[in-house]
């Protein structure tokens, strides 16, 4: 039988990760990639999206933004790395291929993000790795579209944090829900000798 009302909003809000993201994007220059992220962005829940040194032509949404998520999340456009103003911890992670980046798949995510992706042609500054509390790269043999680079990056972040039933290791096998989190009565500890009494 299908849920309805009460019911079947409560098992859509069941899967939420806690915590925060954000996402954005330094130095763009092409409509279509800032209108595929904010997108993106829009679909997989960010509650902020921003941009930091972008080309003066992308100060609003593109037709490719096709949700119109300017009118659904906060939109920040920075105008450079010092200018940037992240929520108090808020830990900032750059997503580009450096030797020294974590793999994307072995990446913890933090509970309060804000990822941040290079221009379509370069990477990004000095001045924003500095900045960065970690970077990861997307393990592929080559850079990706940026708007593609951050919904592989959103959608780990959702299969990581999310309330997800674990993968089965066959291939086909039937899904098993994750059992629902019971939080049992107080604990009452006794015996305790509390300092200073």
């Amino acid at each position: 039988m299908a849920k309805v009302g009460y019911e079947a909003a409560k098992s859509k809000t069941d899967k939420l990760m806690r915590g925060y993201f954000a996402i954005g994007a330094e130095g763009l220059s092409k409509r279509m990639n800032l209108g595929t992220l904010m997108r993106s962005a829009h679909a997989f829940g960010a509650n902020f999206f921003f941009t930091v040194d972008a080309d003066q032509k992308l100060r609003k949404a593109p037709p490719s933004d096709t949700s119109k998520s300017p009118g659904h999340l906060p939109v920040f456009t920075w105008d450079s790395v010092e200018t940037m103003d992240l929520p108090r911890g808020c830990q900032l992670v750059g997503i580009e291929l450096t030797d020294e980046s974590i793999e994307l798949p072995s990446f913890g995510h933090p509970l309060q993000a804000a990822y941040v992706l290079g221009p379509e042609r370069g990477s990004l500054s000095p001045q924003m790795l500095a900045r960065c509390d970690h970077v990861v790269k997307i393990p592929t043999k080559f850079c990706i579209n940026v708007a593609m680079a951050g919904a592989i990056v959103m959608y780990d972040r959702h299969r990581a944090l999310g309330r997800y039933a674990d993968r089965s290791t066959t291939a086909g096998a039937p899904r098993i829900e994750r059992p629902k989190h019971v939080s049992g009565g107080p604990v009452m500890r006794t015996g305790r000798k509390v300092p200073g009494t």
